[in-house]
């Protein structure tokens, strides 16, 4: 006789009610052990064992009665479930940060962690004084504990509308109502090819953007950014593509593509004999840098306070030109 089966039993779940104190603290350990990439490594970031480090990630997985993730000889890996509490834990976290900020601004008073971000390689730019707004921040506000990330421009983006980031600095490209832009520095970014390339040692007069088009050698950003928006304008196709400058760089050292860097960030290729600039008087771009703050809810004093002294180290500085080698 065949059986039909029943309606199946919903999944059993513990009801999460309030949040304690201690939740968040099992929440910060997830949050610690997702982004350290395990148990072991998280261990040292946290200042616990790691059985107490798994211990409070199990205790989290009954009270929410979810399975977050996987432990074993393949590595950790978060599930699904798992991701989609992370992504929920960092704006929880984010948001108990703005209420302890919001508390410290009716006090009149500056505290807690300020969370800045900005886009890679741009500490070597002499342009850029983001070291020197640092400094003065903190001599404005030393019970701030200073939270520095580094991030895709996306990521960035998305951090300071969600509240994960207070600042953030990265390449202007286009404008979102969320978010109030300001004007820091600039960047000149220069064609460059490897060594082992044909252009390296070829006179490179007859080279232009339609020529660059027919070479089909180009490698550029895969996200939406300047160079992606370059690359769209002038009809550039991409043979590889790269998702952050680094990997750019890669690709150009390997000598079987060409793509843009900052002048400043291939400067010590340039000066070793592994890149050359393609054309620099023709195949460039200019791109500025600008400061991020939300426009509501409205920024804490700190994060004003910060916006506020990278406006001031940029203006203070004529900017340095700077050419391609």
């Amino acid at each position: 006789m065949q059986v039909t089966p029943g309606p199946r039993a919903p999944r059993a779940r513990a009801v999460l009610g309030q949040l304690s104190d201690m939740d968040l603290r099992l929440l910060q350990v997830f949050k610690a052990v997702v982004e350290c990439g395990g148990f072991s490594a998280a261990e040292l970031e946290l200042n616990i064992g790691t059985s107490t480090v798994s211990r409070h990630v199990k205790d989290l997985e009954t009270r929410l009665g979810l399975h977050l993730c996987r432990r074993g000889r393949a590595g950790f890996a978060l599930t699904a479930e798992g991701q989609r509490v992370y992504d929920e834990t960092l704006r929880l976290l984010a948001a108990v940060d703005g209420f302890r900020a919001g508390v410290d601004d009716i006090h009149d008073r500056m505290g807690g962690a300020l969370h800045v971000a900005m886009f890679d390689k741009v500490v070597s730019n002499p342009q850029a004084h983001i070291d020197a707004a640092i400094a003065a921040f903190v001599a404005q506000a030393p019970d701030v504990r200073l939270q520095l990330h580094v991030g895709s421009i996306q990521d960035i983006e998305r951090g300071v509308i969600d509240g994960g980031f207070a600042v953030g600095v990265i390449p202007e490209h286009r404008a979102s109502a969320s978010l109030r832009y300001d004007r820091l520095f600039g960047e000149t970014m220069y064609l460059y090819c490897g060594a082992a390339h044909p252009l390296f040692g070829a006179t490179q007069q007859a080279l232009d953007w339609a020529a660059l088009r027919r070479r089909g050698d180009f490698a550029g950003l895969g996200y939406h950014s300047p160079n992606m928006a370059l690359a769209h304008g002038q009809r550039l196709p991409r043979k590889a593509t790269g998702f952050e400058q680094e990997a750019i760089a890669t690709l150009i050292l390997s000598g079987c593509f060409l793509g843009f860097l900052p002048d400043h960030y291939a400067a010590p290729f340039v000066g070793d004999g592994r890149m050359r600039a393609v054309a620099p008087e023709r195949l460039r771009y200019s791109c500025d840098f600008v400061s991020l703050l939300r426009h509501s809810p409205r920024p804490s004093r700190a994060a004003l306070a910060f916006h506020q002294a990278l406006l001031q180290a940029h203006a203070a500085r004529e900017p340095t030109p700077r050419g391609a080698r």
